[in-house]
C-alpha cells in the first residue's frame, strides 16, 4: 500500500522571522560557495584524500542541519510492506550532504557580509533505522541483513545496554530505562525521522505533511519531540540549558567534495597548522563518521596517517552512519544550586568559576586554559580562538591572515598548556569527553592518536523551555521537562559513543588514578555507592579541592541506536 503525500497549502499569513543581527557571528571566515581551485592556503591540493559521495550521504551527517527548530518523529513499523510503499514516496524529501553543505556555505557567507541571512532558508529531512526496524524490513527485502551488521551495540540496542552506560538501575527512579519516554522496553522506535527548519512555521508544516502521509499509510505508529535553540533574549542562543556554549569542539573531516584536489570539505583555516580546520580542530579521516572510507589508524605515528576503510557489515551500508540518540533531561536548578553552595564551601566564592572548572569552559565558551580567572565573552564567541588549545603544551598565537578564509588569534591570552590539571581539572567535562593530546601515567595507550579514534559528530539541540536560573541566582521552576536531544554520528557505536561513556566520562580512574568522574554527564551505578560521583575543582590559583555529589544533573529519559542509510540504501529498503 502506497501513501500519496498530500499537497501543502501556504499559510495565509506568517509572522515576521526573528532577525538575529544582534547575535555575535561566531564562525570563522566562510568559504565562497563557488570556490574551486582558487589557490588559497586554506584549500591546499589533497589528492591523497578521498572524494566523498556527498550526493549519496544524508545531509545531517557531514553538513549538519544547524537549524533553529527541529522535530524528531519516532515510528514503529507494523507492516513492512506498507512502510516500504511509504518510504518510496518519502525518499525524494531526504536531504543530502551535497544540498546541506552548499546551503550552509551560502548561509554563512550572507550572514557574514550582511549581518543576517533571512534571505535564504531551508527545511531539511533525514531518516534512520534501528536494528529491529531493519529486521522488520528484511521480511520484504530478503537479502537485507546478509551479511549482518557487525556492531554488537547496534544489534542489541540502547535499552539492552543501558546499565553498561551507567544509567539508573533502581526501579521507578528517573533514568531507569523502564521510565523512558521513548526507547525503553516495549517502547523502542523502529525509525527516527529528523525534521529541521529555519522557521517554526515551516517546520510545523513539514511535520504535519509527514504525519498525514503516515496516517495515509495507516500502518505506522508515531510519537515526537520538539527541539529549538534557546532564546537570544536570555543570552542563551547557541548554549545548552545549564548556560554553557555548546557544540564547540567538533572534529574536522578530511576529504574532497569533487574531483578537484583543492575542493576540500573542511577548509584548513589555521595558518600555524594546516592539519586542522578551525584552530584546535584536528582533521580526521572520514571513515570515522561515514562507512566506506579510510578511518584513523590507532597504531600510526600521528593522526594524519589513514587507516583501513570502515565497514558495517552489509555492502549497501556504504555512505551510511550509525546514529546515537539520547534524550537527556537537565536539572538546571540543582546544578546551579550546587555551584553556588560549592563556591561558599570551598572559599572560591564565585559560582561561575566553579562551573568553569566542572566544564572546562566558562559560560561564553571561553576555555579555562586560556582565561582561568574570569570569563572573556569575546574569546568564547570567536571560533578562531575558543577551541585553540591543547592540554599538554603551549599554543602560540595565530598571526595576521594569509588568505580571506584564514583565522587570526592574536588578541586574547594564549594557552600555556595544563599538564597538571590546574586550569582544567582532569575531571573537567571537556577533558573527560575529549582528552585531546593528554597522556596517562599508568596507561601508555592513552594519547592523541588513540583519542582520535573515539570521536563523534554531534548534532544535538535543546528541548523544553529555557530557565532564568543562573549559578549566582538559582531559580527553582519545578520539574520542567527540559534538556538536550543528543544526536551523534559515527561508524562504530561500541568504539565511539560507548567507549567514551564507559571508559572516560564514567571512569573515575581516567585519565589517571582517581582523576574523578565527569561531573556533568558522568554516571555511577556501582552497587552500594548511591550513584556518588567525585571530581575536582581548582581555585583561581590552581589549588585543587575534591567535591562529590549523589545527584545526577543530566538524566537519560529516552533514546535509541540507529543507522542512517545512504540514498542508495534507502532505495534498496524501498525496493526501487
Amino acid at each position: 500500500m502506497k501513501s500519496e503525500r498530500p499537497m501543502r497549502k501556504a499559510p495565509a499569513s506568517r509572522p515576521k522571522r526573528e532577525v538575529l543581527a544582534a547575535e555575535p557571528i561566531r564562525e570563522a571566515p566562510a568559504p565562497n560557495p563557488t570556490h574551486v581551485g582558487s589557490g588559497d592556503p586554506s584549500h591546499p591540493p589533497v589528492a591523497d584524500e578521498p572524494v566523498l559521495e556527498i550526493e549519496d550521504i544524508q545531509g545531517n551527517i557531514l553538513g549538519g542541519f544547524s537549524k533553529d527548530f527541529q522535530t524528531l518523529l519516532y515510528l514503529q513499523i507494523t507492516s513492512a510492506k506498507a512502510f516500504q510503499g511509504w518510504l518510496e514516496n518519502f525518499i525524494p524529501l531526504v536531504a543530502t550532504s551535497a544540498e546541506v553543505i552548499a546551503f550552509n556555505c551560502l548561509f554563512k557567507s550572507l550572514r557574514r557580509r550582511r549581518g543576517e541571512s533571512s534571505t535564504v532558508k531551508a527545511t531539511w529531512v533525514n531518516i534512520a533505522f534501528s536494528y529491529p526496524g531493519f529486521r522488520k524490513m528484511a521480511e520484504v527485502v530478503p537479502d537485507l541483513l546478509k551479511p549482518d551488521f557487525t556492531d554488537e551495540a547496534f544489534r542489541q540496542g540502547l535499552a539492552a545496554r543501558s546499565e553498561q552506560l551507567g544509567d539508573e538501575t533502581a526501579p521507578n527512579k528517573p533514568g531507569n530505562k523502564k521510565t523512558w519516554k521513548i526507547g525503553g522496553p516495549g517502547n523502542e522506535a523502529d525509525v527516527i525521522v529528523i525534521v529541521a527548519s529555519d522557521e517554526r512555521d515551516d517546520l510545523q508544516e513539514e511535520v504535519k505533511a509527514i504525519v498525514r502521509s503516515l496516517q495515509g499509510a495507516r500502518e505506522m505508529k508515531h510519537g515526537m519531540d520538539h527541539g529549538a535553540t534557546l532564546p537570544l533574549s536570555l543570552g542563551l542562543r547557541g548554549h545548552e540549558h545549564f548556560g554553557f556554549l555548546d557544540g564547540v569542539s567538533q572534529p574536522g573531516i578530511r576529504g574532497r567534495v569533487s574531483a578537484d584536489p583543492t575542493d576540500v570539505l573542511t577548509p584548513r583555516q589555521n595558518p600555524n597548522e594546516r592539519g586542522q580546520g578551525k584552530p584546535g580542530q584536528d582533521l580526521l579521516w572520514p571513515g570515522e563518521f561515514v562507512i566506506g572510507y579510510p578511518g584513523q589508524d590507532p597504531k600510526a605515528a600521528d593522526i594524519s596517517v589513514p587507516g583501513p576503510e570502515s565497514k558495517a557489515g552489509p555492502e549497501w551500508a556504504r555512505n551510511g552512519s550509525f546514529l546515537v540518540f539520547r534524550r537527556l533531561r537537565q536539572e538546571v536548578f540543582r546544578l546551579h544550586s550546587f555551584l553556588k553552595e560549592s563556591a561558599q564551601q570551598t572559599g572560591i566564592k564565585i559560582p561561575s568559576l566553579v562551573g568553569s572548572r566542572l566544564v572546562g569552559r566558562w559560560k561564553s565558551g571561553a576555555p579555562a586554559l586560556r582565561t582561568p580567572v574570569k570569563d572573556i565573552p569575546a574569546l568564547g564567541g570567536d571560533d578562531c580562538a575558543n577551541n585553540n588549545f591543547e592540554f599538554q603544551g603551549a599554543t602560540p598565537p595565530i598571526p595576521k591572515k594569509e588568505s580571506d578564509f584564514d583565522c587570526e588569534d592574536n588578541t586574547f591570552p594564549t594557552s600555556p598548556g595544563d599538564p597538571a590539571g590546574q586550569r582544567c581539572p582532569f575531571s573537567g567535562h571537556i577533558r573527560k569527553a575529549y582528552p585531546r593530546d593528554d597522556t596517562s601515567k599508568g596507561n601508555p595507550t592513552v594519547g592523541e592518536v588513540t583519542t582520535q579514534t573515539h570521536r563523534m559528530l554531534r548534532r544535538g539541540i535543546p528541548f523544553g523551555k529555557a530557565s532564568k536560573s543562573t549559578p549566582e541566582r538559582p531559580i527553582n521552576d519545578g520539574n520542567a521537562d527540559r534538556g538536550l536531544l543528543f544526536l551523534a554520528y559515527q561508524t562504530s557505536i561500541a568504539r565511539q559513543f560507548e567507549f567514551v561513556t564507559k571508559n572516560w566520562v564514567n571512569n573515575k580512574n581516567f585519565k589517571d588514578q582517581n582523576s574523578g568522574h565527569d561531573p556533568v554527564i558522568g554516571q555511577n551505578n556501582t552497587p552500594g555507592q548511591n550513584r556518588q560521583r567525585e571530581f575536582t575543582v581548582t581555585d583561581a590559583n590552581g589549588k585543587p579541592q575534591r567535591l562529590q555529589t549523589t545527584t545526577d544533573w543530566v538524566i537519560p529519559v529516552g533514546g535509541g541506536y540507529f543507522f542512517a542509510p545512504s540514498i542508495k540504501g534507502l532505495r534498496k529498503l524501498a525496493g526501487v
